[in-house]
């Protein structure tokens, strides 16, 4: 039987209810957000954006215009979101939230219309009047108002851009649409999902620009084979992760290991060592508040790689070896003011010894993350988060980028200066 036969098997059971989501993660527990759904075919695609949303804790309540009923089912927004779906002005005066407020309000798709009725104060439908109230929320410093933008190449004109940048000089955030086949679509579920998680951030690390090294960095042999280590970058992509969520302008910089995060972030391949230390320098030199170097750099490179492809079938290949520079140091003198986290990995030794040999990082490194070999497997992975204060074991790559997050919100939070712990800016 093939890959595409059904072999009539049952599903595996589950402990979940039909209107339950896997939980990917709390970041927006306990925040009530308004999904205001309008009248552009992209609106088929909100069941599954309410659905993205309460994936991460959100309770969702969705708001719908008449000809937003025209393409996505009333029932199946229900079901979606747990609840009935607002389609009307009543006496309850849903669109006012007083009794319930919404952090936040998106709307998701937006119509060239409904922009326009945004920037102007015209409220005809349920969607826009609730608009008006969001807008004075927003005003007032209790909610955030969130667009998606979504329409053809051609009402991508004047009065577009013109409404938009009225709407944006009030506070609205736009999220980035997706642009493909001549028009402006709507973005990927996570992609929404991290612009209301950033909109409701109240984090230091804010706009703050920070730069994460992850996986290895190939050395070439000729020109097809390589030297590679096994580091893929799943833990450096966590943290620029959590640091994108908590509104911090962050940059992945991933050496290439055929490996690819799924989460929508911006990133930067470096097919060789080479790449990967003149793109790292790069972006120090630039004034980054933070480094964070998880990257699993090779340490030697052959001395003299060769042009082409090496003849196989030889008896035997010797290579001879040179030390590569260590481009965290380089990096470092590129951006002095630069706040640095640094990685040491080892393995068949003690902790003790681990810790001893990751302090000799600090100082020029803030806080250096410690793992053993044998406490990391697959995707598992625990870790020392070494200080000049304190050693604190965490278990878990959410958990380390989390607690990477947090030492750098500290510094943020302070204004402390590079080469400054955290605890020291505490005082």
């Amino acid at each position: 039987m093939s890959l595409y036969d059904w072999d009539f098997s049952a599903p595996t059971p589950s402990g979940m209810g039909d209107h339950d989501v896997p939980m990917l993660s709390d970041r927006l527990a306990g925040r009530r957000v308004a999904l205001l759904v309008t009248g552009g075919i992209a609106a088929m695609k909100t069941p599954e954006l309410a659905r993205g949303l309460r994936r991460h804790g959100a309770q969702v309540v969705a708001f719908a215009s008449p000809d937003a009923l025209r393409y996505v089912g009333r029932e199946a927004l229900e079901w979606a979101t747990l609840g009935p779906v607002v389609t009307g002005l009543t006496w309850a005066a849903e669109h006012l939230s007083d009794a319930a407020p919404f952090d936040a309000y998106l709307v998701a798709p937006a119509t060239h219309g409904t922009i326009a009725k945004m920037a102007h104060g015209i409220g005809d439908t349920v969607v826009t009047s609730a608009l008006i109230s969001a807008l004075g929320r927003m005003e007032q410093g209790r909610a955030q108002v969130l667009v998606a933008p979504t329409m053809h190449g051609t009402m991508h004109n004047a009065q577009l851009l013109d409404n938009s940048r009225r709407l944006a000089a009030q506070g609205v955030r736009f999220v980035a649409p997706r642009d493909a086949y001549g028009k402006h679509n709507l973005p990927s579920t996570e992609t929404i999902c991290i612009a209301v998680g950033r909109a409701l951030s109240c984090s230091a690390l804010a706009g703050k620009r920070i730069m994460v090294t992850a996986g290895p960095t190939p050395v070439p042999v000729d020109g097809v084979r390589r030297i590679v280590n096994r580091f893929r970058g799943r833990l450096g992509a966590r943290v620029a992760e959590e640091l994108i969520w908590r509104g911090a302008e962050a940059e992945l910089i991933l050496g290439d290991g055929a490996w690819r995060p799924n989460t929508p972030l911006p990133l930067t391949i470096t097919r060789t060592y080479d790449a990967y230390r003149d793109t790292v320098v790069a972006r120090a030199g630039e004034g980054l508040f933070a480094g964070v170097f998880s990257a699993g750099v090779a340490d030697y490179r052959p001395r003299h790689p060769v042009e082409g492809k090496i003849t196989s079938g030889q008896p035997s290949l010797t290579l001879e070896l040179e030390p590569t520079e260590k481009v965290i140091d380089l990096a470092c003198a590129a951006g002095p003011m630069m706040h640095c986290v640094a990685f040491k990995y080892l393995e068949g030794v003690s902790e003790d010894e681990l810790i001893r040999v990751a302090a000799k990082r600090l100082g020029r490194a803030g806080l250096v993350v410690a793992t053993r070999g044998e406490d990391t497997a697959g995707t598992e992975q625990r870790a020392l988060m070494v200080t000049a204060q304190a050693v604190q074991p965490v278990a878990d790559k959410r958990a380390i980028a989390a607690a990477i997050a947090d030492h750098l919100e500290s510094l943020a939070a302070s204004g402390a200066a590079a080469g400054t712990t955290a605890a020291e800016a505490a005082e």
